[in-house]
């Protein structure tokens, strides 16, 4: 192969959008004598594949903004005292995602809710979901926020989009009547079409604090008969 036939080869993969099949010759140094040129397309193709599938990945993971990238493998499972490693690698699987479940992580400061709930969330990207990271209150004054922007729709529209919701540290913060609303609203919106994570140090009883009272009735009552996975004292 003469090297006008190697530029044209590289100016057709980047107009096709094909950059790995500038590695053809890595390809072909790969097969063996008897593999024909049908078998060299299928490498080549497996390859742009799996180059896809990793760039995918990134790109899911940097748009869901976590704070910090935590994998399951270095979550240590002992500190999860009334949870079988049965009910994580059920978790795991993305079964909660197909059927829209939701999981509520209840637990003391410290106790690892954040970190699992990170590395569910890259586990759902690395599957191919679409996940987003907030904090509660990031996410109730981007809420209030959009508001002010005339921009709620558009925010309203683009947490529609997302597959799974992690919303973390749910506790012991005074949002007012009207972000509690919208806050609310965002995740009963979500009910029975999308997942949510949310993690926090409060039992439900206790979540009145956050909400005004007739929020927090229709909240409980939503979640105790949509939540089949409750990491509880983890």
């Amino acid at each position: 192969m003469n090297s006008v036939q190697k530029e044209m080869i590289k100016l057709y993969a980047k107009q096709l959008r094909l950059p790995t099949f500038n590695n053809y010759e890595k390809v072909i140094r790969q097969l063996s004598a008897d593999d024909g040129y049908a078998q060299f397309l299928i490498e080549l193709m497996k390859q742009e594949l799996a180059e896809r599938s990793a760039a995918g990945q990134k790109r899911r993971i940097k748009a869901a903004k976590f704070p910090t990238l935590k994998t399951l493998d270095a979550f240590d499972m002992t500190r999860l005292e009334n949870v079988n490693e049965s009910t994580i690698q059920q978790l795991v699987s993305c079964d909660f995602k197909k059927q829209r479940q939701n999981i509520v992580m209840i637990g003391n400061p410290g106790s690892g809710k954040t970190h699992l709930s990170i590395a569910l969330g890259m586990n759902a990207c690395e599957a191919g979901y679409r996940v987003k990271f907030y904090t509660a209150v990031n996410l109730a004054a981007e809420l209030a926020e959009a508001v002010q922007m005339n921009k709620l729709s558009k925010l309203e529209k683009s947490l529609s989009k997302i597959v799974l919701l992690i919303i973390d540290e749910l506790s012991y913060l005074t949002f007012n009547r009207y972000q509690s609303e919208m806050l609310f609203q965002i995740i009963s919106e979500r009910s029975e079409r999308a997942s949510v994570i949310i993690s926090t140090n409060l039992e439900f009883s206790q979540w009145t604090q956050l909400f005004e009272n007739e929020v927090i009735f229709i909240l409980s009552w939503r979640y105790s008969s949509l939540i089949e996975s409750a990491i509880d004292n983890c």
